[in-house]
């Protein structure tokens, strides 16, 4: 162990120690991020693998914000890397594997309300109810409480209802 002048451990060891607990904290957060991204549970761990590699590097430069949302960027980082090496693009499930509905009336009103809405509430439904994140996901992304989260889905959900009762 390396020692500074006034006998404090080097910042060194206290780095390795965060990392790993960022790891063992935030592992199933990043790699199920990514498995929903890639839908392929081995490309999700070597993603999620090189996201702490490169968390690992960047450690000095943070600046202490969300640790969960700073690991889901570098992630997202990791990812379009990942896609724009391999230009390849990631395999589309049909919608009958998803379990959609086929389109119908209602699902354009739906789409039409959703499209009319506050963005910050779109997006909100749309990560929770389209894209099958969890309220301690959404608030690791946004940096909020889950609390607040769920406060504010409470509300975009009641807007929405008012609009779709509005729209039919």
């Amino acid at each position: 162990m390396w020692w500074c002048e006034d006998d404090i451990p080097f910042a060194e060891d206290t780095i390795g120690s965060r990392i790993e607990q960022l790891y063992r904290e935030h592992w199933q957060l990043v790699c199920g991020y990514l498995m929903r991204r890639t839908r392929d549970p081995h490309l999700a761990e070597d993603l999620a693998q090189e996201t702490f590699v490169k968390a690992t590097r960047a450690m000095l430069g943070w600046r202490g914000e969300s640790p969960a949302a700073w690991l889901l960027a570098i992630a997202r980082n990791v990812l379009l890397d990942h896609v724009r090496r391999s230009r390849i693009s990631l395999p589309l499930p049909s919608p009958d594997a998803l379990g959609l509905p086929e389109l119908t009336p209602d699902a354009i009103a739906v789409r039409d309300v959703l499209d009319r809405m506050p963005e910050r509430q779109r997006q909100l439904l749309t990560l929770v109810y389209f894209d099958g994140f969890s309220l301690a996901e959404v608030a690791a992304m946004t940096s909020r409480s889950v609390s607040s989260v769920k406060t504010a889905l409470w509300r975009a959900r009641a807007a929405f209802a008012e609009s779709y009762g509005e729209h039919r």
